[in-house]
Parts: structure tokens; sequence; C-alpha cells
């Protein structure tokens, strides 16, 4: 019996439809990463085991995808040892989780190489060992812009106008949420938990999905105090404009000379891109915007749509003070951001926002009903391609016209030129018109 088709939960694939409307999607950001500046580089697919466990926090490092060292890795192992032990034995590397532990293991690596500050972008694949459900999944692109060697804030100003840049193209309305780990870090100062940053950050980056009351009991369950918790109330429940809470926060962080630094730098990002004026985006400081991830120092990003249905974050960052220093170069400052690609195709697709030059990637198809009008049709055909003009031929003389023509249709293809008696006729698929015209009127009609 053959066996059933089938890929891992989690993963996708993609018609040649739907590669032709990613393939904006990535055109787009690429366009806005190279205007402002940067530069393409890659790393590859697997990374040593060692570069990216302990950089995720305790919950990512269980969703890094181990790699086992061989297909016969039984052979020398002594099995019966405990998993953890076991695990370490047998699998030495590890299917990225993102880019941007990568980029700092190569900015150490590559380092004498490089020009500072180093601005480079990044779009590949990424694995995550995570449930897959409603825009997420356990394979998915990301396409990453970081700043190395710049501790100026010149460079979060920059990252909210290419998230402005790019979502004003494709066309999305979205609200780009702002905040700082310095705030974060001056919240737990003054509630008394200072040891308990990590703790409190992962809780409260969770406060959409599982409300006040789900952030509480889980700050409880992780050893934080029932005055601790109580303090960091008025927090959670706060609502008001960026300058209300800017303002609610200066009286809350009075005493922390940290959380006064992380609203000095929210306040200049704030003013700055207010007096630059983005083109669609929405800003807001959200304070109780965390981000999970441990290596962010100052400000953090999230970038949520502002229409559908769609819930889930499309883009996010921050800025990382000391990514490098695990890899033996310290205070290498940096900032970046992510565009989740897969997300933004779901957003995309549930709003039909893809222009029509998007749906066909061949403009013309030649058809012909003979071995000679096809055999005159060749040396046209690759006079159109020249001229740059997408186009293929039928290459079944025996089919008949309906055929050829459902074949154009299926695939989008918006012209269609055919020969009788050495007279080229074009046909506009959509509007049904027909024309005949030479083939450099054809070329200059296309173009």
């Amino acid at each position: 019996m053959a066996q059933k088709p089938s890929i891992p939960k989690g993963t996708r694939d993609f018609s040649p439809q739907e590669m032709v409307r990613r393939n904006y999607i990535f055109d787009t950001i690429k366009q806005v990463f190279q205007r402002y500046g940067y530069l393409p580089i890659e790393t590859p697919a697997m990374e040593n085991l060692s570069t990216l466990m302990g950089k995720y926090g305790e919950e990512g490092d269980k969703l890094i995808f181990k790699i086992l060292n061989s297909g016969d890795f039984k052979e020398g192992v002594d099995m019966s040892v405990d998993s953890k032990q076991l695990v370490n034995k047998i699998s030495e590397k590890a299917l990225k989780y993102d880019l941007t532990v990568p980029f700092a293991r190569y900015v150490v690596q590559h380092q004498s190489e490089i020009t500072f500050p180093f601005k480079r972008y990044q779009i590949q694949p990424v694995w995550r060992a995570d449930r897959p459900q409603k825009g997420r999944y356990r394979e998915f692109y990301q396409c990453d812009a970081d700043v190395i060697g710049s501790n100026s804030l010149i460079n979060e100003v920059e990252l909210t106008q290419m998230i402005d840049d790019v979502f004003t193209t494709l066309k999305v309305p979205v609200l780009i949420k702002i905040n700082n780990r310095k705030i974060l870090s001056g919240i737990a100062e003054v509630i008394g938990e200072k040891e308990k940053i990590v703790t409190i950050t992962v809780a409260i980056d969770k406060l959409d999905k599982i409300g006040a009351d789900g952030v509480n009991k889980e700050l409880k369950e992780n050893g934080v105090s029932d005055s601790a918790i109580q303090k960091l109330q008025p927090l959670i429940e706060f609502k008001g404009t960026t300058l209300e809470k800017v303002n609610f926060l200066k009286t809350l962080l009075a005493s922390s000379e940290i959380g006064l630094k992380g609203i000095e730098e929210v306040e200049y990002i704030f003013k700055t891109v207010d007096e630059l004026k983005l083109n669609t985006a929405k800003v807001e400081l959200d304070i109780t915007l965390a981000r999970g991830l441990n290596y962010y120092t100052g400000a953090i990003f999230e970038v949520k749509a502002n229409v559908g249905t769609f819930t889930s974050s499309i883009c996010g960052g921050g800025r990382y003070d000391d990514l490098t220093g695990i890899f033996g170069l310290p205070d290498m400052s940096g900032v970046g951001i992510s565009f989740g690609a897969d997300r933004i195709y779901d957003v995309l697709n549930e709003l039909n926002l893809y222009p029509d030059t998007v749906s066909a990637s061949t403009k013309l198809l030649f058809v012909a009903f003979n071995e000679k009008d096809q055999s005159d049709m060749l040396p046209l055909l690759a006079k159109v391609r020249k001229a740059g003009i997408n186009s293929e031929i039928y290459p079944n003389t025996k089919a008949d016209a309906k055929k050829q023509f459902t074949y154009g249709e299926s695939k989008n293809i918006p012209f269609v030129v055919s020969v009788k008696e050495g007279v080229l006729t074009l046909k506009n698929i959509v509007s049904g018109e027909k024309e005949e015209l030479s083939i450099e009127n054809i070329i200059n009609k296309l173009k």
C-alpha cells in the first residue's frame, strides 16, 4: 500500500500563487531595509546547541529543535543515563530559534572584517518546537534588521520609521507598541523584587492572553511576594495616553535610577518620532509590554495589525546591550526588529490587500495550433523575454483553443497572443478586448 504523503504539523507547502504573494512581502521589506542602509547576510540553518541554549529564557530553551548527531547516534553512547545527559551526548546542534543570536555569533566571529556600526538584514527561516495554532508555526520566516556597535537612540527612531514604511506600502494599518526594559527593571526594583525581573517580565508579557488574574497567579507561583504583586496592580490596570503613562511612571519610579533612565529614552523616541511624522502607523507606550526574551536591555517594540481578526504580533524587536558578550565581545550594543513574514502573509490574505500586479508572474502567453505557427512564434517569444516581459508558450499544438486559453486563465496570465496567417492578435483576458498588433507594438503596450 502506498504511503499517504504528509508534512509535519506546524509547517506548510506554498503553491506558485502563494509564493508570488510571499515574494511581494519579502521584496517590500527588503527594499525598505536597503533604503535605510542595511546590507544582507546569511547564517546556517543549524547552529551549535551551545550557541543557542540559555539565550531565550527557560521557556524559549524548551522550544529549540535539537538535531541528532547522526542516524547511528546509539553507537558508543551509554543509553542508561538520564534523559538530559542523553540529549547532551547525542545532540550537539540545533535548528536556529531566531536570527538575532546567530547574528551576534556572526559579529563576534567576523569582527575583524566588519565596519561598525554594522547594519545588516537577514531573511531566512527559523524553527520552534511550539504548539501549532492560527498564526503560530514551527517553521516560519523572519525578516530581521539590526544595527550593532551603536547605542544612539536615532537607531530606535529609524526602526520605527522602517516599520511604518513597510506597513504603509503593504496597506496594513498598524499599532506600534513601545516600552523599555529599564522601566521594567525599575518596576521590579521599586516593588522589592529586583532579582525576579525575568519572572516578572515573562508573566507581564502574557497579560493580553491570560489577564491580570492569570499574571498574578503566575507571579505568586514563581515566588513573587503578595506585597510586591499588590504594588504591581496599579501598573497592570493603568489606562491613559502616552503622556499620562509617562507621568504615572515618573511618580512610580522616582526612587529608581534605572527606571528613570528608561523613561528618558522612551520620551526621546516618542518626541522625535512625533516630530518626523509617520505615514500611517500609530505609536503608543505600553507599560505592560515585556517581550519574554532575556537579552533585551532597552527599548522594546511590538507591532499589531489595527484591522481584521488577527491579534498576534506581526513584528517586534528591541535593544540588547551585551548579547555579543556571551561570545567574548563585551559592550557591543545593538538594536533590531523582526518582521513575521508568515503572519503578515495571513493578514494580507484575510484582508485581500495584494495589488493586482502580484496575482500573476507570467504576463503574456503565446498560443499556437500547428507546428509552423509555433515555430514562427519562438523568435518572437525570445524578443519579448529580452524586453523584460515574463512570457511563455503553450507547448502542445494539438490542444484546442479552449484548453490553451483555460491554461492561461488558471495561471492568471492577463494577455494571450495568437497567430493566424502571419497576423498576431493580442487578447486581454480580463476585458476580452482584441487587437492586431506587431510584436514591437505588443512589447510597447505591455511594458
